[in-house]
């Protein structure tokens, strides 16, 4: 079952993240994902999460897509790159819909 990623975060270390993200994308694509939106922060509108600079959106294929890519030990050194060059990271999993109505029922 798919699932979307949501990545909210401030870059703490331009180049710690800059090498994070020439790499990534090639191995989010490995592991089976996809980035479907990249965003930078423009106002709060409604809410009371604290924003963020950054907004990237995956589509896994799956969650276990996901955790392959999580957890796969030849991306340490990948994943320390982002560790290390991001702060405040908010990283929430949701499952795919087709529409609402799964959520609207009574």
């Amino acid at each position: 079952m798919t699932i979307y990623a949501l990545n909210l975060f401030d870059v703490a270390n331009r180049d710690e993240y800059l090498a994070y993200s020439r790499r990534s994308p090639r191995e989010v694509a490995e592991h089976g994902g996809r980035v479907v939106a990249l965003g930078q922060f423009r106002e709060a509108v409604l809410g009371d999460i604290e924003p963020r600079k950054v907004l990237i959106l995956v589509e896994w294929d799956s969650k276990e897509a996901f955790d392959s890519y999580c957890d796969d030990p030849d991306l340490a050194d990948l994943h320390a790159h982002r560790e290390n060059g991001s702060s405040s990271y908010v990283w929430h999993l949701f499952d795919r819909l087709d529409d609402l109505r799964p959520l609207l029922k009574a």
